[in-house]
């Protein structure tokens, strides 16, 4: 494992990649070996020679580690560079959280919705990018987007990360969680952040419906949380190609105790507000159940933790809430991610606190790559050439990485199109 780093700030200090360096170069060959393809062989050597030329040394501001460093840093084209945060904005991660939120510019993007009865009879929504179907082919990478806790299609973090994905030909489709992006509740039982069925299903449901493409997943705040916990489950037999996590509270347990503690309890508030909105539309569905329900306390909740108590830990079993957070943090799964996996944190994240990344599982993942700003709020990071109101500083990084994954898929394809008389 080969880690570095390199830091300045205020925070505080599953397929492996190794077979990128042990597949030889086609072009050294000896003659008894016979091409399938002379073009499949050129696109290989490009390829190869490609990923050689694109290393960088990561800018002094940021904190790049990972078991996966040698592997991953060819990818990237920007992180030579400072994290130069947009005045005033940037500078306070309250004030940047917030801007983000409301001031982002949404990319215009029309959607076809999907909805897939799950296995429990309940429902979710997929919401894919209309016309796609005729202007790309069926092996385009296929990438599924995970938005933040009551988010959906309509974010405009979501909105621009899948406007840069189709700009390099990639199919995309938003999974919104039960009664998120209104999307239909149709049984007593939203989501949760220990609730894997919906993303394994939604998984397979894409990967049925595009066989010849690679899948690859982003997942933003507790999108992320479940997109990491279902890398863990998962872990050799996972069907995504590759996969990036942003603002991931990681340790849900150390994030509900700052969600208490001064402005914070500003956005504990409003996402309280959300979870009983959904939960108000839907709550005929709840009005005869029984058992440790506290129905009222759900519908009229002032903090998360109290829908979660309410509601969300008795729905899935958990005896307490503390239960139901320790048990569900992706903070433990991360030693069991076999699938490529970027990280990318914000040092002054308010929701997702930097002391709760697993930083020592991450140095010692050989698929895992962490990336920590010194700035960027909570789904912020208003910084890089679009700021202030265009795509966030981590939509760059991410699509890099994401293609390098797919180009190092291109390559093992055409390698395994070499025969050997």
């Amino acid at each position: 494992m080969v880690s570095v780093r390199v830091f300045s700030g205020s925070a505080s200090p599953l397929t492996s990649f190794d077979h990128i360096r042990r597949i030889p170069c086609p072009h050294t060959y000896q003659p008894t070996i016979t091409l399938t393809s002379t073009k499949t062989l050129q696109s290989a050597v490009h390829v190869s020679t490609a990923i050689a030329d694109t290393m960088v040394s990561p800018h002094p501001s940021l904190e790049v580690i990972g078991g996966a460093l040698d592997s991953f840093l060819p990818a990237f084209k920007t992180l030579d560079r400072l994290y130069n945060t947009y005045p005033i904005i940037g500078w306070n991660r309250h004030a940047e959280t917030i801007f983000a939120a409301f001031f982002r510019s949404l990319p215009d993007v029309r959607f076809r919705r999907e909805c897939i009865r799950t296995k429990d009879d309940g429902a979710v929504a997929l919401d894919w990018v209309s016309g796609d179907d005729r202007l790309l082919p069926a092996d385009s990478p296929v990438l599924i987007l995970l938005p933040g806790l009551t988010g959906g299609s309509g974010d405009t973090y979501v909105r621009h990360m899948l406007v840069r994905a189709r700009s390099k030909r990639w199919r995309t489709v938003v999974f919104n969680s039960r009664g998120c992006g209104d999307s239909p509740v149709i049984t007593s039982q939203f989501y949760s952040a220990s609730f894997l069925g919906d993303m394994v299903e939604v998984v397979a449901h894409v990967s049925n419906r595009y066989p010849k493409a690679n899948l690859y997943a982003v997942g933003w705040s507790l999108g992320a949380n479940i997109l990491v916990r279902y890398l863990g489950e998962e872990s050799h037999t996972c069907p995504l190609s590759g996969a990036a996590s942003l603002c991931n509270p990681f340790n849900l347990v150390i994030a509900d105790e700052d969600f208490h503690k001064g402005f914070n309890i500003v956005y504990d508030k409003a996402l309280a507000n959300s979870l009983c909105k959904i939960f108000k539309k839907h709550a005929l569905l709840f009005e005869d159940i029984g058992g440790e329900y506290n129905i009222p306390l759900a519908a009229n909740a002032k903090s998360v933790r109290e829908f979660d108590e309410g509601l969300t830990r008795v729905s899935f079993g958990f005896k307490s809430v503390d239960d139901y957070y320790c048990r569900s943090s992706s903070s433990d799964s991360i030693k069991n991610v076999h699938t490529p996996l970027l990280c990318i944190q914000a040092a002054n994240d308010p929701i997702a606190p930097s002391r709760g990344i697993p930083r020592e599982d991450i140095k010692e993942n050989p698929n895992c790559l962490l990336i920590v700003t010194p700035q960027g709020g909570h789904l912020g990071w208003v910084a890089g050439t679009e700021a202030p109101r265009g795509a966030p500083w981590t939509d760059p990084v991410v699509m890099d990485f994401l293609e390098h994954l797919e180009n190092v898929e291109a390559l093992k394809h055409c390698t395994e199109n070499l025969q050997v008389v």
